[in-house]
């Protein structure tokens, strides 16, 4: 059984129309009219237990309303959800225990008390027994460098230290499906990094089941072998992160330290490849690895110039979601 299964899954908003004014307050509250906004459209798919998947999208895609029906916050207009073989609104308790969730900056703990005592509070809400939270919380201190910060209040922690102690938070229960919505928003690197380990380490260990929503595509790819991508509440990809890559990523980059400044003559290269920047000894060239192979540019550059050291680059996923979005899956 999956551990996440959606089927035909819609959402749609009556969002209030009112005329300006205070006639057309009047008006909207004796004849009210409504537009319909579809925010989930007719989406499906399953998640195995302990699968680790990204879910892309822009702002307003639709995503967080998915998590939200996902997790029993909001019941959906049609369709066919269950989470661990339940319906997560009809069945909010069951689904509660058995699900963790972060939602961006919406904090979870409480904000005067020291975190020691809001993970406590947590532990005590799910009946975790006190020998078990005791050694939970050792070890999520260890791995998220909590150890300074269990006497500190909410109130007073940076954003960084507040994700790591909602990361705490929500995994304490040991649940076995985690939703993580924008998990390191505006987070540095080194946060990022810890973050991203504990995730995996808890994958590993506990074969949680992780969907994640982010912006930062380096969660995506640190994270995740498979995505889906929803547009406008469709979901127009689900499937491999690799395949993308191969599909999208067909243009790569060469650069060369080259012995002398600058070019005496012009540079002669194969099809598929050209000089996209030359500054001092440094020349970078994109090449299409359909068309040719980077040996065949190695070669070309090394026969015509001196060459002390070059390097090849990897299509990154922010320019590959770019392509997709720009109608690369039409």
């Amino acid at each position: 059984m999956p551990a996440i299964e959606v089927l035909n899954l819609e959402k749609v908003f009556s969002i209030p129309q009112r005329d300006p004014g205070l006639a057309g307050a009047f008006k909207g509250l004796f004849q009210p009219r409504y537009t319909k906004k579809v925010a989930v459209d007719k989406i499906s798919f399953s998640l195995e237990a302990g699968e680790v998947v990204g879910y892309i999208g822009v702002n307003g895609a639709g995503k967080s309303t998915t998590i939200k029906m996902l997790t029993g916050i909001l019941s959906p207009s049609s369709g066919h959800v269950r989470v661990l073989g339940r319906d997560p609104h009809k069945e909010r308790v069951a689904n509660a225990r058995d699900i963790g969730v972060v939602f961006g900056q919406r904090t979870q703990l409480w904000w005067d008390l020291a975190l020691r005592e809001s993970l406590w509070l947590v532990a005590k809400i799910y009946e975790i027994p006190k020998v078990k939270f005791v050694a939970l919380l050792e070890e999520f201190a260890h791995v998220l460098e909590l150890e300074e910060l269990l006497s500190k209040p909410i109130r007073t922690m940076s954003l960084g230290q507040k994700m790591r102690s909602e990361l705490a938070a929500t995994l304490i229960h040991s649940p076995r499906v985690v939703y993580l919505d924008e998990p390191t928003i505006g987070l540095d690197v080194l946060v990022k990094e810890r973050i991203r380990g504990f995730l995996k380490t808890q994958n590993k260990q506990n074969g949680t089941t992780v969907l994640l929503t982010t912006h930062d595509l380096g969660d995506i790819e640190e994270l995740c072998s498979r995505v889906l991508i929803i547009d406008s509440g469709k979901l127009i990809y689900d499937g491999a992160l690799e395949t993308i890559k191969q599909r999208f990523g067909t243009h790569r980059t060469m650069k060369f330290e080259l012995a002398g400044a600058g070019l005496a003559s012009p540079l002669h290269l194969p099809d598929g490849a050209e000089i996209t920047s030359q500054e001092g000894s440094s020349l970078e060239l994109r090449f299409d690895r359909v068309r040719c192979s980077a040996s065949q540019i190695a070669s070309s550059v090394m026969s015509q110039l001196e060459v002390l050291d070059f390097s090849i680059g990897e299509p990154d996923l922010t320019s590959i979601i770019k392509q997709i979005y720009a109608g690369g899956l039409s």
